[in-house]
């Protein structure tokens, strides 16, 4: 249920509808719109009188919600979320650039490829330090090393780092990560989205490869309900019928998502078409849908690439792709 109050209430009397709501076994989101503050009440809603409700001085209406999702839901919250990562913007019209490798793979590679990236625009480092693979003898990552190397490029060049979780033991080690990512595999991990609400980190949820986006909203839900509003939604790009590419990339999501959702969508043209001459069109294409972001990957050699060489950029294609991007912004704005 959402009760919108009326513009240019008193505090004490806002504090005091919330008090009695709470008193009635409900949970309440305040979104404090430039316009107007919004309620939204969960839980067991279905005793509540909203006649008695609406017919409060301060209300100015009273609405139910039908779907599953509160949190998430952009009627709860009908401003953007904008997630500031140690001073990068994400969301509400400010467009973020994450790029670097697939893995960490040493100190002299994730090092020259976060200084190229940020030469060419971007604001947030990936890299992956523990991976999942489909096959148990495919590299797997370098683990807490990995992390610590991200570290080390981050100091280098004071790009925030970004990288994958995939088990809620590892956690210790992400206390000085500044995105959490959860990959495809990892998005109905509800055990780990239920720790990461409490970590309080912003998280970066990907679009698992067969999951619909009431299924991703409904992930991202979990996190938010645990305590923890600092949520990026990532299309990556799901398992259809396509046989030449590695996914399909699912654009009429950006929109979507954006229409039911408050939160920062960014797409992922790497993983979704698996080649690295496809990752430019679909990350101007991604642009001009109207995502948040990009993350895309990034090597220095891709050819001897430990992980997804194949869909990596060159820095220097990057670089131009980096231009392209923002003519792109420019055109639609």
């Amino acid at each position: 249920m959402i009760v919108a109050l009326k513009p240019g209430v008193e505090k004490e009397k806002q504090e005091g509808l919330v008090s009695w709501l709470k008193s009635l076994g409900l949970d309440i989101h305040v979104s404090a719109g430039q316009y107007q503050t919004i309620l939204g009440l969960i839980g067991d809603t279905s005793k509540i009188d909203t006649e008695l409700i609406e017919s409060l001085d301060i209300v100015d209406s009273v609405k139910r919600v039908s779907e599953t999702f509160k949190c998430v839901n952009r009627k709860f919250h009908p401003d953007d979320t904008v997630i500031d990562v140690n001073g990068v913007k994400i969301g509400g019209g400010n467009f973020c650039m994450i790029a670097g490798p697939c893995s960490v793979e040493n100190p002299d590679q994730i090092v020259e490829v976060a200084r190229a990236v940020k030469s060419a625009g971007a604001n947030l480092l990936r890299g992956g330090a523990f991976k999942p693979r489909t096959s148990p003898y495919d590299f797997q990552g370098l683990g807490k090393e990995g992390i610590e190397l991200l570290k080390i490029a981050r100091k280098e060049t004071g790009l925030p780092i970004v990288t994958e979780i995939m088990s809620v033991s590892d956690l210790p080690l992400f206390e000085d990560v500044d995105v959490l990512q959860v990959g495809a595999r990892n998005m109905q991990n509800f055990d780990l989205l239920r720790e990461l609400g409490s970590f309080g980190k912003p998280v970066l949820l990907k679009r698992g490869l067969a999951n619909t986006l009431k299924e991703l909203l409904m992930s991202a839900e979990y996190i938010m309900a645990s305590g923890n509003d600092n949520v990026i939604l990532c299309e990556r790009g799901i398992r259809t019928y396509s046989d030449y590419l590695r996914n399909t990339l699912d654009l009429a999501a950006v929109p979507m998502l954006k229409e039911l959702s408050h939160l920062p969508v960014i797409v992922d043209p790497s993983h979704a078409t698996g080649i690295a001459r496809m990752v430019p069109p679909m990350a101007l294409a991604a642009v001009a849908a109207g995502a948040d972001g990009l993350i895309i990957e990034v090597h220095n050699d891709p050819i001897h690439a430990l992980c997804d060489g194949a869909q990596s950029l060159k820095p220097d294609e990057y670089a131009v792709l980096s231009k392209k991007i923002e003519a792109v912004r420019e055109a639609i704005k």
